[in-house]
């Protein structure tokens, strides 16, 4: 098996690798999510939890430093666990990081993990989630998967082998583990399911088995979930049950004595109650209580408290009519402009331009789908949302009750096309699939301002030209806005069309529409042309044809 260093760059390919492989499998991960509680959420917590992980270390990627990677991404993951599942691999993180700051001087300086060190990591790991625990280990569970995977990377590196090799092993030996939690757990054998937490950590292993082999991570043929309850248009969330609050804080300069009392208190106001140390001096908490308030303050009582998130428990679908409405449009813009656009064709709107980069995340998506209120929820992402965001937020939603169909608009001159077919009395598919087509027939492209010198396909540019842009091509550069848009038109005209959309942003010169009107009129008569001061930032002007 071919080896590949596990220094500093490999651990951060990595944690892109878990990113990407927990949100392959996070629907599958909430469907056999049934202990501590049937919420369906662990497989979407942890991709917020390792994705948190992961942009925290991103600053540290260019030092080579392995210790400084490993500890970002601890700090990242304690400060954006989710969920039981979220600190549990907060806790993971949290025994690299010890592991490698705690590496000699000589294995400092070469900067690499190898079979031992993992498995002093997985073994401290143990140690940090059990007393995060309170010491009460249930059977069945993630603990029991990674207790066999500890065992089994640590008789592989007696043995000699090479971190990919024993990484190897110690997927297997949890995969075998995991297939017996059933066993293990009552609740799990009357589902038929095995653990959830456990199918997350093996993800999460087979990724770093990739990583250390240099090859993709290993194909598994994971025990099929229970099917899930179908899903009902209208369908909502249950009101909470006796402990119906997830309750997650963190509690800053906490002493040790102060912590162990409010794991006490905890304990008295509900369940699955984890208190875990985070970094100098704060603590993660969690717990599943009927009384949110008297959770936070037992919180107060034991130092600083910050990072509160409450959220209502599902353990499953409601019946109909716990939503405001059947379905909406969310559309993500920038622009008052284009907020004012949407809005008034009845989309909810996200701003992009409101968030940080202009690019809109997973979480940020997610919350945006349930402040629409409704049971159905069709996306419009319009080019301002990543594709690994955009599938995490609509998978977030899914778990969480909401019927989430996202509609492939690039730009908003697409978006405006799909919003313009949408109707909310058609089945769900069929709306979704008269939105996409007519994204999909809607040529467009957008010019910007050059802020470099550079050479294109069209030849080379000055900072100041204006770009007319289609796909990823520069296809004119021309002195000014007007001359690369009317140039732009004649292009995307070239196979016909009825309509053009011109969306001037806040760059725009003044009259740019009304030139690009009397171009349309003089050179296409017959095409109807429709200009809106949009508003948006580094798009001058977005056009679409249909």
């Amino acid at each position: 098996m071919p080896e590949r260093r596990l220094d500093a760059s490999a651990l951060l390919h990595w944690a892109d690798a878990a990113v990407d492989a927990l949100v392959e499998h996070s629907v599958e991960i909430n469907r056999l999510n049934v202990f501590p509680v049937a919420d369906r959420d662990t497989g979407t917590n942890l991709v917020f939890t390792m994705r948190a992980a992961r942009v925290e270390a991103g600053p540290a990627a260019g030092d080579g430093d392995l210790a400084a990677v490993a500890a970002a991404l601890s700090r990242g993951a304690a400060a954006g666990a989710r969920g039981n599942s979220g600190v549990i691999l907060s806790q993971i993180l949290r025994a690299l990081a010890d592991v490698t700051a705690g590496m000699a001087p000589d294995a400092a300086a070469r900067g690499t993990l190898d079979a031992a060190t993992l498995a002093e990591t997985l073994h401290h790991a143990v140690r940090l989630t059990v007393a995060a625990m309170g010491g009460t280990v249930v059977p069945g569970t993630v603990v029991s998967v990674l207790q066999a995977a500890a065992g089994e990377l640590a008789r592989a590196a007696d043995r000699g082998a090479v971190p990919a090799v024993a990484l190897a092993a110690a997927g297997e030996a949890a995969a075998a583990a995991l297939e017996r939690t059933p066993d293990q757990l009552p609740v799990l054998a009357q589902a038929g399911v095995v653990d959830a937490g456990g199918l997350g950590l093996l993800v999460l292993i087979d990724a770093l088995t990739g990583t250390a082999g240099g090859h993709a991570r290993p194909r598994r043929r994971y025990r099929p979930a229970a099917p899930a309850a179908p899903a009902r248009a209208g369908s909502g969330r249950r009101a909470p049950g006796p402990n119906g609050f997830e309750v997650m804080y963190r509690v800053d300069d906490g002493a040790p004595a102060a912590m162990e009392r409010l794991r006490g208190e905890l304990a008295g106001l509900g369940d699955s109650v984890l208190v875990a140390p985070a970094e100098a001096g704060a603590y993660s908490v969690h717990v599943h209580t009927g009384d949110a308030g008297a959770a936070v303050e037992a919180g107060l009582a034991a130092g600083p408290v910050s990072r509160i998130r409450i959220s209502a428990l599902q353990s499953e679908r409601a019946a109909p009519g716990g939503w405001d409405r059947s379905r909406a449009v969310l559309a993500v813009v920038d622009g008052d402009g284009a907020e004012r656009l949407f809005s008034s064709e009845g989309a909810a709107v996200l701003r992009a331009g409101a968030v940080a980069a202009g690019v809109v995340s997973a979480t940020e998506l997610l919350r945006a789908v349930i402040d629409t209120g409704a049971a159905q929820v069709m996306v419009l992402p319009n080019g301002y949302v990543p594709a690994e965001e955009l599938v995490a937020g609509c998978t977030a939603g899914m778990s969480s009750g909401i019927d989430v169909v996202p509609v492939p608009a690039a730009s908003m001159a697409q978006g405006l096309a799909a919003l313009a077919v949408h109707d909310p009395d058609r089945e769900a598919v069929e709306d979704g699939y008269a939105m996409a087509r007519a994204a999909a027939a809607t040529r467009h492209g957008s010019v910007r301002l050059a802020t470099e010198a550079a050479l294109t396909w069209s030849g080379p540019c000055r900072p100041g030209d204006a770009l007319a842009i289609a796909g990823d091509e520069v296809l004119v550069v021309a002195a000014d806005v007007g001359a690369a848009a009317a140039r732009l038109i004649d292009l995307l005209l070239g196979a016909g069309g009825e309509l053009v959309t011109v969306l001037a942003g806040a760059e725009a010169p003044e009259g740019l529409v009304d030139l690009l009107g009397a171009h349309v009129r003089v050179r296409y008569p017959g095409t109807e042309l429709t200009g809106y001061l949009s508003g948006q930032h580094g798009d001058v002007v977005l056009i679409g044809v249909e």
